[in-house]
């Protein structure tokens, strides 16, 4: 597949200077500090140093006064507690946050997450019915509820009390709730909006212990909790996440909860400085499947667990969900890739569409995000579950899929989402209909630019300006994540030393040994996944060009630094 790539406009020539010559760096470093937006040295200071006196006060977030009078008057007077969150890391992890810090406080305490399969996401019946049927009082809400105006009503008649602490989209109307903490909230004047559903519930107890001059450690102690959930939700990484994380990451490779140790125990991370990428690819994924193969409970049992043999048995346990996910994906994904090579109008099409009732509904996302991937158009995988066509839809670069299915609304039961992502469901007779009609909208709407992946380095580089000084500096731009990102850089005009080679089981990698023409003896090592088809023009000889990240690799007890290669000598428009 085609990729352009392109170079992002680099940041105020003055701010640069400035910034060079305040901090000491080159101006490689600058710009890369001035595309993010940090224009002074306290503004770099604060970035490369974050506090966590920087958190800001949890009682500017809306409702926060109601919601920690009303989980106070539960603590006081012992009411029996009920802590509800979504089944996937963002919700395990916010359940497991609040459980530890008031199982202390609290006898009669319980969580409850959602079947994924039989119950859906968010605040279902079968879950008020079970708080009244068990005689809770207060349901502490995280990572949903926002959009359950019923269900809180119905809550209500029976006498049971909800705090919803979400940070998801609200609609026109709030929930009549005790207490509606969620940022984006439009009367919400709170001045940090991208919170993650844990992150959220971690603003409750902030201000749960400053208004009761509880000692800080013990709060800042579940912050391995809440690293998990924003590298894993995907959130951005700057501001109050940024410092969150900064923590959160510190304390899940110095001082990981028991059940958090146990997971990167079977993640085979221990031993290794553990960044937001391995939680996105390692650490989440195991905690995700409990909920995609057998139940979202799991997850929030290993992480709330203080014995360490149950937590090696349940980390396995665990461990054996993700193996299946992992089957599941690869076999399911690679079904769908012999569905598209066998419609006869694949290359023709703009979109996607693709129906099997067998498929599992708990790998479907994955599945349609691996096949955007692959070819780079608006996908939608679709299952049968309770007699309906069930599944997931993910998009590509600045196309609003969510408005794209908004426009079919008429063919479908429900619908949710954002952007780039959503769930949908709809009558199994209409699937036709609405693939031809997706497809037909799509086609109208799509634009060139959006049909072709775009690779946007952050800026041109030198191999001879890749130096240990350098590179420590660019350690310091982590945690990394969405806004910002691993910086990737833009080198042109690279020579094989003579003795790279294709490498891997079936040979489909490349080891490089990469110089620059200019006569600079230094050789820099780098790997190019899946890119074994460039060995044969490399290896005459010929410049070439590379779009890559930095990184580290140790072998044998050394370590060095590493090019990691995204792309090679692709044309830049």
């Amino acid at each position: 597949m085609e990729k352009i790539w392109k170079v992002k406009e680099p940041g105020d020539i003055n701010v640069i200077k400035h910034l060079s010559a305040a901090l000491n760096v080159n101006m490689v470093i600058a710009n890369l500090l001035a595309q993010r937006g940090i224009t002074s040295f306290n503004e770099a200071k604060s970035f490369f140093r974050p506090k966590l006196s920087d958190l800001h006060d949890p009682f500017l977030m809306k409702d926060m006064d109601k919601a920690v009078e009303r989980m106070a008057r539960a603590i006081d007077n012992q009411e029996k507690v009920l802590i509800y969150g979504d089944y996937d890391v963002d919700g395990t992890t916010s359940v497991a946050l609040m459980y530890q810090f008031l199982r202390t406080r609290i006898k009669e305490l319980d969580f409850y997450i959602p079947d994924r399969y039989s119950e859906g996401y968010g605040i279902s019946p079968r879950s008020i019915e079970y708080a009244a049927k068990e005689k809770f009082t207060l349901v502490i809400v995280l990572d949903c509820g926002i959009k359950a105006i019923e269900k809180i009503r119905q809550a209500k008649e029976l006498g049971i009390d909800f705090i919803i602490c979400d940070h998801h989209n609200p609609d026109d109307q709030i929930p009549d709730a005790v207490a509606v903490l969620d940022p984006k909230r439009p009367d919400c004047q709170y001045p940090y909006k991208e919170l993650s559903g844990c992150g959220v519930g971690f603003k409750l107890l902030q201000a749960y212990t400053l208004k009761y001059d509880i000692p800080v450690v013990e709060l800042y102690d579940l912050l391995d909790m809440v690293v998990v959930s924003i590298a894993s939700d995907i959130v951005p990484v700057t501001g109050e996440n940024r410092v969150l994380a900064y923590y959160g990451l510190k304390k899940l490779n110095s001082n990981p909860s028991l059940g958090l140790k146990t997971i990167i125990q079977i993640s085979n991370l221990v031993g290794q400085r553990i960044s937001i990428s391995d939680i996105v690819f390692k650490i989440g994924p195991r905690l995700n499947a409990s909920g995609r193969i057998e139940h979202g409970k799991k997850s929030v049992e290993i992480l709330v667990m203080s014995d360490e043999d149950q937590s090696i048995a349940l980390g396995e346990e665990i461990n054996s969900y993700n193996e299946i996910r992992k089957t599941l994906d690869r076999d399911i994904t690679q079904e769908a890739l012999d569905m598209i090579t066998h419609d006869p109008f694949h290359e023709e099409r703009h979109s996607t569409v693709l129906y099997n009732r067998d498929w599992h509904k708990g790998v479907v996302g994955i599945v349609a995000s691996r096949l955007t991937e692959h070819y780079y158009r608006p996908t939608i995988i679709l299952t049968e579950s309770n007699g309906l066509a069930t599944g997931s839809a993910r998009s590509v670069r600045d196309f609003d899929l969510y408005e794209a299915i908004g426009q079919c609304s008429d063919l479908l039961e429900s619908y949710g989402g954002h952007m780039y992502a959503a769930g949908l469901t709809m009558k199994i007779d209409n699937i036709p209909a609405f693939t031809r009609r997706f497809e037909e909208i799509v086609t109208s709407s799509i634009t060139e630019s959006q049909k072709t992946e775009i690779y946007e380095a952050d800026t041109k580089l030198q191999l001879s300006d890749i130096t240990p000084k350098f590179y420590r500096i660019l350690k310091q731009f982590e945690p990394f994540g969405p806004h910002n990102m691993t910086p990737l850089f833009l080198t042109e005009n690279v020579l094989d030393s003579g003795t790279s080679r294709c490498v891997g089981r079936n040979q489909e990698h490349l080891k490089l040994d990469l110089v620059e023409p200019t006569g600079n003896s230094s050789v820099f090592s780098a790997i190019a996944f899946s890119q074994a088809s460039h060995y044969e023009a490399i290896s005459q000889g010929l410049p070439f060009d590379i779009l890559y990240h930095i990184s580290e690799n140790e072998f044998r007890g050394k370590t060095n630094l590493q090019l990691y290669i995204k792309d090679i000598a692709a044309k830049i428009y």
